[in-house]
């Protein structure tokens, strides 16, 4: 299951999952989106099924993971990648309440609610892998808004917390410390403000952006066996943005 996947990493990952032999659901708000890049999977070869939906409304989220169950018989591992920061970068003072609100509805709420619903899933079957994205927001003040830097560090939380409750049950729970990925989020921003191509540039050691492709592979490698004693971690994969 991978939320967000309508664009940038989680549509990064769903090709890639899915090209690596994963059976795929994929969930995010614009079905027409979703509808196109699981046909794209299927014509590949893969297997692929969605379920439109926001991650901040529960029962969307317990649609998608009865989905999973109803195409493909289990829910192995899940990546729930969906997020939303905005592109205000009034002062905490300034902003709208409405992008506070939003903000913790989908970074905090929406990982709240897939995993409520993807463990007892994987409770049942005694084994299971969940990667959250984080974001360097989640160790620093980045410069993000105030909002998203407060949810980032409230998932870190929660997965750390959450791994620590199911690990003796089968199931690892890691997150992505993640660095400025090109995705159509950063690319809204940055038309929004000019300056900050060169601000997401500098604050990594690499000089660059990373694709989302480079980010669904560290996704990849946390939700597959070979991660198999990992769990509770933050997996920073930011260009060296931690490092500095």
């Amino acid at each position: 299951m991978i939320t967000g996947a309508s664009s940038g990493i989680g549509e990064a990952a769903a090709r890639l999952f899915a090209a690596e032999g994963a059976a795929v659901l994929l969930m995010a708000r614009r079905a027409d989106v979703l509808k196109q890049l699981a046909q794209e999977i299927t014509d590949s070869g893969g297997r692929a099924a969605i379920s439109a939906g926001d991650v901040s409304v529960a029962q969307d989220v317990q649609r998608a993971v009865d989905a999973a169950l109803e195409h493909f018989g289990s829910l192995d591992a899940a990546f729930n990648n969906a997020g939303f920061a905005g592109d205000d970068l009034s002062p905490l003072h300034e902003l709208d309440q409405a992008v506070f609100d939003r903000s913790m509805a989908v970074n905090v709420n929406g990982t709240w609610n897939c995993l409520r619903s993807q463990i007892p899933v994987m409770l049942e079957a005694g084994k299971g892998a969940i990667v959250n994205t984080s974001s360097t927001a989640a160790v620093g003040a980045t410069g993000a808004p105030v909002p998203y830097v407060a949810a980032k560090h409230a998932v870190l939380g929660m997965t750390r917390a959450a791994a620590a409750e199911y690990a003796p049950h089968g199931i690892r729970i890691n997150t992505l410390v993640v660095g400025t990925t090109r995705t159509e989020m950063i690319d809204q921003a940055v038309e929004a403000y000019p300056e900050l191509e060169t601000a997401f540039v500098n604050r990594q050691m690499q000089k660059r952006m990373a694709d989302p492709v480079e980010i669904a592979q560290a996704a990849l490698w946390l939700c597959s066996d070979r991660a198999s004693f990992a769990t509770g971690s933050a997996l920073a994969v930011d260009g060296g943005w931690t490092a500095g």
